[in-house]
């Protein structure tokens, strides 16, 4: 019997995250796993009690003309990587040493974010338009690139 590979098998479990984002632009979804185990999630939306944006009538980025990948804060919604962070630290998961496995790869902002609860390893599946991520990551980390995703090995 053949079955797929942990890291396939996670960025699925990613894939299914995002279903739930409210984003309008970009459907994105991230997975804190140690052990083999799902410890962390989170997909991009508002935070609770604040209107999404379809519910105020569009995207504030669209109708700015902001592109992607830039001027994160002119957002309602939080990243899946921002909530996955969030969850953890209200359930009391500590990320330390986990792989996070997402859909596209981390703004600069969450890459800091990610850093700073020290993951040891990234793996995403698509690539978002913030080079200054990927730079920031080579600083501490090596990345390797295969067929199916990108990974990040950090020290």
């Amino acid at each position: 019997m053949s079955r797929e590979s942990w890291d396939d098998y996670w960025l699925k479990q990613a894939e299914l995250v995002a279903t739930r984002s409210t984003c309008l632009r970009r459907k994105i979804g991230a997975v804190a796993v140690k052990d083999k185990r799902g410890i962390a999630s989170g997909f991009n939306g508002a935070p609770p009690n604040i209107m999404h944006c379809e519910d105020r009538g569009g995207c504030l980025r669209e109708q700015l003309n902001i592109p992607s990948g830039s001027q994160h804060e002119k957002c309602f919604a939080l990243h899946g990587e921002m909530n996955l962070i969030i969850q953890a630290a209200t359930t009391g998961v500590n990320l330390k040493g986990s792989t996070v496995y997402c859909t596209h790869s981390p703004c600069f902002i969450c890459a800091k974010m990610l850093i700073g609860v020290k993951i040891s390893r990234l793996v995403y599946s698509n690539s978002y338009p913030d080079m200054d991520s990927i730079e920031l990551f080579s600083e501490i980390g090596e990345m390797k690139v295969t067929e199916n995703f990108t990974e990040w090995n950090f020290k």
